[in-house]
């Protein structure tokens, strides 16, 4: 049985700027079918890394002629790429089985199986357990009735089998599969982040998140529920990239790792194992526990934690507790200052565009953001991704204006509120970054910052004309 995993070729956000993540989904992917199945023969393309077009990918896979072929999930603005890839493989041979998964197929499987005769298998949430069943029922040429957490096609009937369980144990899984990108590890960057001589990887340390926003997938893609691997299966993989790969700049992809206990733990497996001289990682918070948890930032530090991406995303409580987000403006400003304090560069992540936002409240936001002043601040227009409780409403009420999913990516407005067109809110967009960055103390003392990270990353936005790029959006 030949199982082909595919990163297609995409565009990457321009925001992130020069950005070649590892396709880590798929990869973890991969190495849970090895684990399970050594004889089976597991290949797996990045078309981004291999510089490959539609052309190319379509050779890659006449070459590699496999049973099945599993597109990675990617995002909800990519889901016209995923869906071309699965119609390069069947234009290359229709009995190829083709699967995708992730949250943007998860939630809408039945209608993307209905619409789309290039899918023909789509695996709902946690997709390791699932995959390996599909794959072991294919070679065996039995039905998948019977294989929790998946939707087909039978004829023209569309099934959709019950939920598959999470994973009990993450601590279980192996380590992703890097060796499968072996030949292409030192083309993956984050340039705006990361040292040239660092490499770039991706670490999986937790899946899900406790709190239930209403704009964000994750919580309900993951069943509700916040599952953390341990410590010190944590530090193994990190000390595994680096002693294999030579990888040193790593970014936690949870959405939420919390900084609690288990944080400080890793923290301690880290310094003791000498990996904090030199590894660097990056992570996700709330600034909520960046406060309560204020007295382990300085462990975080010395730990090799020097940067913190958190959600503060609006300045009105009204808002945010629509949002369900269970955090105070007032935690904006606390937080960010905490993170200066301990040398940690703060990155925030913020959202315009709600319903009730008009000139004036984005005005608002906008000297609120310059007030907090973190290190990095990212403006997103809030968007209702499939699977939301937000898609929800938004779909219900008759909020969507577009319906091209490659503009459903937070830089597009999609939908306008009750004040503003969808193209005034576009154009806020660009104003807030203008404010932002348009600051001349800022901009210059940022350039001449101290902090290391600070200094690069505004040194080389100088280079990549954000602005330009966003102002050519409206």
């Amino acid at each position: 049985m030949k199982i082909l995993f595919v990163e297609p070729p995409k565009e990457s956000w321009f925001v992130m700027g020069e950005y070649m993540p590892p396709p880590l989904g798929i990869i973890q992917l991969a190495a849970y079918l090895e684990s399970k199945n050594d004889k089976w023969d597991i290949e797996v393309v990045d078309c981004q890394a291999e510089g490959f077009g539609w052309n190319k990918l379509q050779q890659c896979i006449e070459r590699a002629e496999p049973d099945i072929v599993v597109s990675s999930a990617l995002a909800t603005c990519n889901t016209f790429v995923v869906l071309r890839t699965l119609e390069t493989v069947k234009n290359v041979n229709p009995d190829i089985k083709t699967v995708v998964g992730g949250q943007h197929f998860s939630a809408l499987a039945d209608e993307n199986l209905k619409m789309y005769p290039e899918i023909d298998f789509v695996v709902r949430g946690e997709g390791e357990v699932t995959l390996f069943e599909l794959v072991k029922v294919l070679e065996e040429n039995r039905p998948p009735v019977d294989i929790k957490g998946l939707s087909f096609r039978n004829g023209s009937k569309i099934i959709h089998n019950s939920p598959r369980p999470l994973i009990k144990d993450l601590n279980d899984l192996p380590f992703p599969g890097y060796h499968f990108l072996e030949e292409h590890m030192k083309k993956y960057h984050f340039k705006m982040m990361s040292y040239d001589s660092a490499g770039y990887g991706l670490v999986e340390a937790s899946r899900g998140c406790p709190h239930k926003c209403t704009f964000c997938t994750q919580w309900k893609y993951w069943g509700c529920k916040w599952r953390s691997k341990s410590p010190e299966r944590i530090a193994d993989e990190m000390e595994h990239l680096y002693n294999e790969y030579g990888i040193s700049f790593l970014w936690f992809t949870d959405d939420n790792l919390g900084l609690g206990k288990r944080t400080s733990s890793l923290c301690d497996e880290l310094i003791n194992r000498g990996l904090s001289e030199d590894v660097t990682w990056f992570l996700q918070a709330r600034s909520d526990d960046i406060i309560k948890n204020s007295d382990k930032l300085a462990k975080m530090r010395k730990a090799g934690n020097y940067w913190i991406m958190a959600g503060l995303e609006r300045h009105d409580d009204e808002v945010l507790n629509r949002y369900q987000k269970t955090i105070q403006p007032s935690d904006a400003k606390l937080s960010m200052d905490l993170l200066k304090e301990n040398d940690i560069f703060g990155q925030a992540t913020l959202i315009i565009g709600d319903r009730n936002d008009s000139h004036d409240s984005i005005q608002d936001f906008k000297d609120f953001i310059n007030y907090v002043d973190p290190d990095l601040a990212i403006f997103m227009i809030l968007t209702p991704f499939p699977g939301t409780e937000l898609y929800e409403t938004a779909r219900k009420n008759g909020w969507l204006e577009e319906d091209n999913w490659a503009n459903y990516d937070m830089a597009h407005a999609v939908m306008p509120t009750e004040h503003l067109s969808r193209s005034e809110v576009q154009e806020e967009l660009y104003l807030c970054y203008r404010s932002f960055y348009g600051n001349a103390r800022r901009r210059y003392g940022s350039l001449f910052s101290r902090n290391r990270f600070k200094r690069k990353t505004y040194r080389y936005m100088a280079g990549q004309g954000l602005l330009q790029s966003l102002r050519g959006l409206y």
